[in-house]
């Protein structure tokens, strides 16, 4: 599908997190600008979360327990292996009943769960992105 601004992303977001259950896995691959943290403001919101969302570059880890499942907002970019996600005992959040949304899985591939949820976002211009979402058999769709 494709968004024309920084509103729509966030609002495909909160239509997502309504159809999203206790244990799912997002992983948002995309370039820097692509759209990963306001597809994830706009889970957030639909989930009910009340903190203000900002990405976790530099803590590697947000967790938002307001809304009506948690919501853990990992950041990969600065580890440098799995072992080092391992070491922070960040990988327990995978498996329990949050939603987990990370960005820059590609970092860390062997930490990613079975039937994590690709979402590939790409800006096309400015604002226009173009975002596709896999199902759990690891296809993806533009509807």
């Amino acid at each position: 599908m494709i968004t024309e601004s920084a509103k729509e992303t966030r609002d495909l977001g909160e239509r997502l997190a309504g159809k999203l259950r206790p244990g799912t896995v997002l992983l948002l691959e995309g370039d820097l600008g692509a759209g990963k943290s306001e597809l994830t403001r706009g889970i957030a919101r639909g989930l009910g979360v009340k903190e203000t969302v900002t990405s976790p570059t530099f803590t590697i880890l947000n967790v938002y327990e307001s809304g009506r499942i948690p919501l853990y907002h990992f950041d990969w970019y600065r580890l440098e292996s799995d072992e080092e996600l391992y070491e922070l005992g960040m990988d327990e959040y995978l498996t329990g009943d949050g939603i987990c949304v990370v960005e820059w899985p590609e970092r860390c591939p062997d930490a990613i769960p079975p039937g994590a949820v690709r979402i590939h976002l790409k800006a096309l211009g400015e604002n226009e992105r173009s975002i596709e979402i896999g199902d759990l058999n690891g296809e993806t769709s533009g509807d």
